[in-house]
């Protein structure tokens, strides 16, 4: 892409450029691994090589962005656009045993070589009582980083693959065929092998990084109990809890790797941790991000909100964000940034650089509430009135309206009377957009998408497939920088791995799965909507939902329904969907044969372009739930064997 942009990165002190150095060095000139433990300042930049392994979490090549619905992207990519492109080979079915894409197994076609990272870890394991001189209570800080990064590492290949080796310890060179043949190790050991190393991690990591502006991303308490907290989650989620899918997947001695019984408990202890890493996450000053409006806003109460929901991201200035429990400092946004925001302003429409690629489709914009905290298709006013069936039908917008979308114009039904995080999230044609130079609710930028329109389609690649765009992800102090290097000035901010309202929502999760409601489950999920300017789940089901469903928060099973989605809305386009709907087991209902869809981008009316059009329909089978092994992984060691269905 760089040929088709230019980025002006405009970092902010709360992560200087120094902040990334220690996760960017790799050690050279080192004639062999115990020279590398010779001094502390070589020690430390092995200690720095093994952080330099961390996934690039805003990678659109090596993430899941667009390998299910989060993102679309144009079919096909014009060549070098998107080198590996995971939507055209993951997410349209061609991955395959070969050579598989994003394989972190190995490190190739965009993944990193994840069990190269768990050998370096345990290298620096063995060696670091080497080191000379070196402080204790330093030592023990940075035994207890690299204890979290393998067990990071570790639940990366788990959440991917299943059933995996564990790399407790590197073998010696004299080991034998049979003991570098390592086999795979049944979920539930893998599972508690991670939260061990969390736990032995967790006593010696600082509860604040000591100097934040240099050491940003690496590892601290809260970190390891959110993450802890996440591991748990996920075992205990349906595609490793109680899944009889793969009752005949066991290992060459006959041994299950999963256990088909569903158990409660596990569910218990996951609630358990989420309480715990809350109270450490509460005790170091983390807490909901709320936007203050400073000098230079001319906003009302609405937007307001939008921006607590925009920064809670996006603020890269971590003394007013103290929601980012974990930032990842090696992997900025500056790029997913561009991909995300559509061209504003007419000058700039024959400058590829404002060209942009990632789009949310139609299935996530009608994913968001009502404006009345209730889904669109439970909404009784929605219902009743007609609203939800006429959805696709054009409406114009009124004076009410005229700081969400520009006053006299048309678009659909759907982008009307919504909750302030779909207009936070999403924009679309002839939706307003706020920042970008322009800080007045009075005179916001309008998209206006259609074609031969700024926003619109142009090119062969480079436009939005869907007819949306992802407000959340661009920093809304970015600027438009113009001449002859015209392009955006980019505000670039680490991308936020765990997030606190992340954290309160699988509370909730696992509070409902263990016990059912009750007012501690609606307490962390009412304190998340509370800041999005909605009103709490009890009263906003009574008091909005169609007859059948305003008893839904009452029990497990509607509650948990509720929480699911909420999970969805509030993470939206932060590389969670994919994940979060294979741990619940919900993929094939969602996608397989299901239409992914957006609005028909071709035309240059109204009545037209909003006319619905099916991107693309995905299929999905059971075996697409984890990544298939390298074929030749599998004939160099036999005691591997192949995910059911590759």
């Amino acid at each position: 892409m760089k040929k088709y942009r230019i980025i002006l990165a405009v970092l902010a002190l709360a992560f200087s450029a120094s902040c990334t150095d220690y996760l960017e060095v790799v050690p050279d000139n080192i004639a062999t691994i115990d020279n590398a433990f010779t001094s502390r300042n070589t020690a430390e930049k092995f200690l720095f090589t093994c952080y330099s392994y961390m996934p690039s979490h805003a990678s659109v090549y090596e993430q899941a962005f667009t390998i299910a619905d989060e993102f679309m992207v144009p079919y096909p990519q014009a060549t070098n656009t998107f080198y590996n492109d995971p939507y055209e080979i993951i997410g349209r079915g061609n991955q395959n045993v070969v050579d598989p894409s994003l394989n972190y197994w190995d490190g190739a076609k965009g993944g990193k070589a994840m069990f190269q990272a768990l050998r370096d870890c345990n290298i620096f394991l063995e060696k670091v009582d080497n080191v000379p001189a070196l402080d204790v209570s330093e030592k023990k800080r940075w035994i207890a980083e690299v204890k979290f990064l393998k067990a990071y590492y570790h639940y990366w290949l788990l959440r991917m693959y299943g059933p995996i080796p564990l790399i407790k310890v590197n073998l010696p060179v004299s080991a034998s065929v049979e003991e570098v043949q390592v086999k795979r190790q049944p979920v539930d050991e893998c599972f508690d092998y991670i939260v061990s190393l969390l736990d032995e991690a967790c006593a010696d990591l600082p509860v604040k990084l000591p100097k934040l502006t240099t050491e940003m991303g690496r590892a601290t308490q809260p970190i390891a109990l959110s993450v802890k907290a996440k591991v748990l989650v996920e075992a205990a989620s349906p595609l490793f809890n109680g899944n009889e899918d793969y009752l005949n997947f066991k290992d060459n001695d006959g041994i299950p790797y999963f256990n088909p019984t569903k158990d409660l408990a596990k569910w218990e202890k996951a609630a358990t941790a989420c309480k715990t890493a809350i109270a450490m996450c509460d005790s170091a000053g983390f807490k909901l991000y709320k936007y203050s409006p400073n000098s230079n806003d001319r906003i009302n109460d609405e937007l307001t909100v939008q921006m607590s929901i925009r920064n809670s991201v996006a603020e890269n200035n971590f003394n007013l964000n103290k929601e980012v429990i974990w930032a990842n400092t090696n992997n900025l946004s500056g790029h997913i940034q561009m991909l995300s925001t559509p061209t504003l302003d007419a000058k700039f429409t024959s400058n590829e650089g404002h060209r942009l690629v990632l789009a949310p489709p139609l299935n996530v914009a009608e994913m968001f509430y009502s404006s009345h905290g209730v889904p669109i298709e439970e909404d009784e006013e929605w219902v009743s009135m007609g609203k939800y069936t006429n959805r696709y039908r054009l409406k114009t917008a009124t004076s009410e309206y005229k700081y969400n979308i520009k006053e006299g114009e048309q678009t659909a039904t759907l982008n009307f009377d919504r909750e302030v995080r779909f207009y936070a999230n999403l924009s679309f044609d002839r939706n307003l957009w706020y920042g970008i130079g322009k800080y007045d609710m009075e005179d916001q930028w309008v998209i206006r998408a259609r074609v031969g329109e700024p926003a619109g389609k142009r090119g062969m690649s480079l436009y939005s497939a869907t007819g949306y765009f992802c407000k959340k992800l661009a920093n809304y102090q970015n600027n438009l920088l113009e001449g002859n290097a015209a392009g955006y000035i980019i505000v670039d901010y680490p991308w936020p791995v765990i997030r606190l309202a992340d954290l309160y929502l699988l509370y909730s999760e696992a509070l409902n799965e263990a016990y059912g409601p009750s007012s501690e489950v609606y307490k962390w999920i009412d304190l998340v909507r509370e800041r999005a300017g909605l009103e709490d789940v009890q009263n906003s089901w009574k008091k909005y939902a169609i007859p059948s469903r305003k008893s839904k928060p009452d029990t497990q099973d509607g509650l948990r329904e509720i929480i699911q989605r909420e999970r969805l809305i509030e993470l939206a386009n932060e590389g969670h969907r994919y994940w979060e709907i294979r741990r619940w087991k919900k993929a094939k209902e969602m996608w397989h044969n299901r239409p992914i869809l957006g609005w028909d981008i071709e035309q240059s009316e109204a009545e037209p372009y909003y006319r619905v059009k099916t991107i693309f329909t995905p299929q999905f089978t059971t075996k697409n739930y984890f990544w298939p092994i390298k074929e030749y992984d599998l004939s160099v060691n036999p005691n591997l064997d192949q995910n059911p269905g590759w």
